[in-house]
């Protein structure tokens, strides 16, 4: 028997993961989404039936994980009844055959599941049903659906006789899922389970592999668990002669109480490293072998261990970067297939730079936007405010985004030049406080920065390009730490707060007294670009990751393999005619005016905030979700951003685009942030918890949505809903529901009575 749910890996190709019990199988099959789209294959669009979840049931995975040619049956077959009115008649007339014809099966089936060895049945999306049932090992795949239809004298789809054949799922619900044994999540192969009474309780195993390499915990695998436990703590290596009797005690002891204390299990997956490369062992060191992982048992018992605690957090954060579509090693494919603004932009860098530039381009796109607002799906503002920062190692070629951002700023740079001359003329005119006469001009508008500035000279840029169509300013440094120099404060925490200020839009400046002081209060509008290494990257945010502050940046790195070439690459030529062809471009940008709303956006944003909830329910990330959220922003901006610059034209181009380079920044901010985050998000919550009662609502701003009150019931270790608490709120008047903007807002009365002024 055996159900697993598929997904798509690197390329597209489906994969296979495992699911274990009644109530995974439910979570996965009555997401909101998922409900959604059974909705609208009923009622609208049968073609969107691929994007249901899909199962298997008649398979086990290739070793690698894989779905598409795999040779080994499981212990199930998965079963396709399908229902096709006769042609002649009439809609009216098919829509009368097929209820008449889908009516008696349900009854059917069941009447005589015993008999055919029922696991599963459900109705499917369209026209039938799908049903699982015992395999009978002895028949090969198609003579079991034979007979199977015999029994049961219904026709099965002759399209679905292969073991990898997948099936669209439907819901949980009673009227869609009729029958479910949970002798379905076992998943012993078919030939394994006939003779499983024969097999011998002791079998030597190689010493790279556990004896059962597919014995999970939690739906990781044991044999993941072991790697990481000797990548923490023998720095990667296994056990060999001379230290394998300790070793393999300490290893068994430390995953003893995640195998039940089970001896039996602990024999299935604690490797074997007296055996040989070929996987004979002596019966003597089999013996030896035994009694180590005896001993083991017999330890005083005391909980999980703390190195397990280590071992089992850094897989969680590794699943976190797994949930962004990439690997651990190679972040989510770029498509194929881009917007032609992006296509032209990253058409002179080789293929394994052009994530980064793609991504990199826009704070200085962004910049060319004034007095320009986009509606997101919760009706808050934004506007198109891009910090991104590029993450490699020294000497990998962070420079190839430079070319393009030069180009793109070219007619800002241009337009700069004499407003700085007016500046300085002024100055030299005027050029002590007390001889001043003249009053600065105002339409001087300076929007890129060098990276050393005072406090005045920084505001003074904020105030000026507000007052002259409501502007960006920009910076590009070559190292992050060149934004420590943007103002005379020269701090990190300060960099984090113009962050945060700018992503928001909030008011910057400074009021001062003197008449000859610079004085201006103005909305933030930075763009910038800046790049650095790993371990500096991690340094200079270290503070920042759990305030917002990482968040609200847009991150990418530049991955190359380690046989790659290191040295400068060959990029295009960019002349004239690259200028020529980015200039209609940049000119709708500069165009552009007022309040932009796009349909196809917010409802793609609305769909990808969706996904990446499940995703990180599926993946149990904390950092996820976090992160995803901002990320979502910053994905929709960007296709805004695309949608003007392409005559506010929507493209499924753009949205492939908005898709991946959402999951792209999530990959980069979990890579090098999210193990740190995960670990200060479980800090936050034992801390919490330990702290004794709380009111929840103090915990939440003056105005919150529900997936904010989720989330901070979540990090407070509350378990279920919420919802009894929300209508609670509610009639005792604590908080009102504005159904305009849907959210909830706490009352006046509620602030009077338990806020502190």
């Amino acid at each position: 028997m055996s159900v697993f749910e598929i997904y798509k890996g690197d390329g597209g190709a489906k994969f296979m993961r495992p699911i274990h019990s009644r109530e995974e199988y439910l979570q996965s099959r009555n997401t909101d989404r998922q409900r959604q789209t059974l909705k609208t294959i009923r009622e609208q669009d049968a073609t969107q039936k691929n994007q249901l979840v899909q199962m298997n049931y008649s398979c086990l995975p290739n070793p690698d994980g894989s779905l598409k040619g795999s040779k080994t049956a499981s212990g199930s077959v998965g079963m396709d009844i399908d229902f096709k009115a006769p042609k002649e008649l009439s809609t009216e007339e098919q829509q009368v055959w097929l209820k008449e014809q889908m009516e008696g099966v349900p009854k059917l089936v069941l009447g005589k599941k015993d008999e055919l060895g029922l696991l599963m049945l459900e109705r499917s999306a369209s026209k039938g049903y799908h049903l699982v049932f015992r395999r009978r090992p002895e028949l090969s795949q198609e003579e079991n659906l034979k007979w199977a239809s015999e029994l049961l004298g219904v026709k099965f789809d002759d399209n679905a006789k292969d073991i990898t054949r997948v099936f669209f799922t439907t819901t949980g619900d009673d009227d869609e899922l009729l029958f479910l044994d949970d002798e379905i999540f076992d998943s012993t192969p078919a030939e394994l389970r006939e003779d499983a009474e024969d097999v011998a309780p002791l079998q030597c195993c190689s010493s790279q592999v556990a004896n059962d390499p597919e014995a999970r915990y939690n739906g990781v695998l044991f044999k993941d668990i072991i790697a990481k436990y000797w990548e923490l703590f023998n720095d990667g290596k296994i056990p060999v002669d001379g230290d394998r009797n300790v070793l393999t005690f300490e290893l068994a002891a430390t995953i003893r109480s995640i195998c039940g204390y089970s001896l039996e299990q602990l024999l299935q997956v604690v490797p074997n490293y007296w055996a040989k490369p070929d996987g004979t062992c002596s019966q003597e060191d089999l013996a030896e072998w035994r009694k180590t992982i005896e001993n083991a048992l017999k330890e005083p018992r005391k909980g999980m261990p703390y190195r397990l605690k280590q071992v089992l957090q850094a897989l969680k954060s590794q699943q976190g970067v797994k949930a962004c579509g990439g690997t651990l090693t190679t972040p989510p494919p770029m498509p194929k297939k881009l917007p032609p603004l992006i296509r032209l932009l990253t058409k002179n860098v080789p293929w394994f730079y052009k994530p980064a530039v793609a991504n990199a381009v826009f704070p200085a796109l962004g910049a060319h936007l004034h007095g320009v607002k986009f509606r997101y799906w919760d009706n808050v503002e934004h506007e198109a405010t891009f910090m991104n920062i590029l993450i490699g190692r020294q000497s990998i070629g962070k420079g190839t985004i430079k070319k393009p951002i030069e180009y793109i700023m070219e007619d800002i740079k241009q337009r700069d030049q004499p407003n700085r001359q007016r500046e300085a003329e002024w100055k030299q005119k005027n050029p002590g406080a007390k001889q001043k006469k003249d009053p600065r001009p105002t339409d001087i508008c300076i929007q890129m920065l060098i990276d050393n500035l005072t406090d005045a000279v920084f505001n003074q840029r904020i105030v000026d390009a507000n007052n002259n169509g409501q502007r960006f300013i920009y910076t590009i440094v070559d190292e992050i730490e060149g934004l420590k120099k943007v103002t005379s404060k020269g701090t990190v925490d300060e960099v984090g707060l113009l962050i945060r200020k700018a992503f928001d839009n909030s008011d910057a400046g400074q009021e001062r007294v003197g008449a000859d002081s610079v004085s201006g209060i103005a909305p933030l509008r930075w763009n910038f670009n800046a790049s650095t290494t790993p371990p500096n990257a991690r340094t200079f945010f270290f503070k920042m990751v759990n305030d917002g502050t990482v968040s609200r940046l847009d991150i990418s790195t530049i991955i190359k393999a380690d046989d790659d070439d290191d040295t400068a690459p060959i990029q295009g030529i960019y002349d004239h005619t690259f200028a020529q062809e980015l200039k209609p471009y940049i000119d709708r940008l500069e165009a552009a005016n007022g309040l932009i709303e796009c349909p196809q956006s917010k409802k793609l944003s609305l769909e990808m905030k969706q996904e990446n909830k499940d995703a990180a329910k599926l993946y149990e990330s904390e950092a996820y979700r976090v992160f995803s959220y901002r990320a979502n922003v910053i994905a929709w901006l960007k296709g805004m951003v695309l949608y003007v610059a392409h005559g506010y034209k929507w493209s499924k181009e753009i949205a492939d685009f908005v898709r991946w380079t959402q999951q792209y920044n999530l990959w980069c901010k979990m890579l090098y942030f999210g193990q740190q985050l995960e670990k200060e998000l479980r800090e936050e919550v034992e801390i919490q918890r330990q702290s004794g009662p709380q009111n929840l609502l103090e915990l939440l701003p003056d105005e919150f949505t529900k997936d904010q009150y989720r989330q901070m019931r979540q990090q407070q270790g509350k378990s279920g809903s919420g919802d009894g608490t929300l209508r609670s709120w509610q009639s005792r008047g604590h908080i009102v529901y504005d159904e305009a903007s849907g959210r909830y807002c706490k009352t006046e009365e509620y602030k009077k009575k338990f806020q502190v002024s």
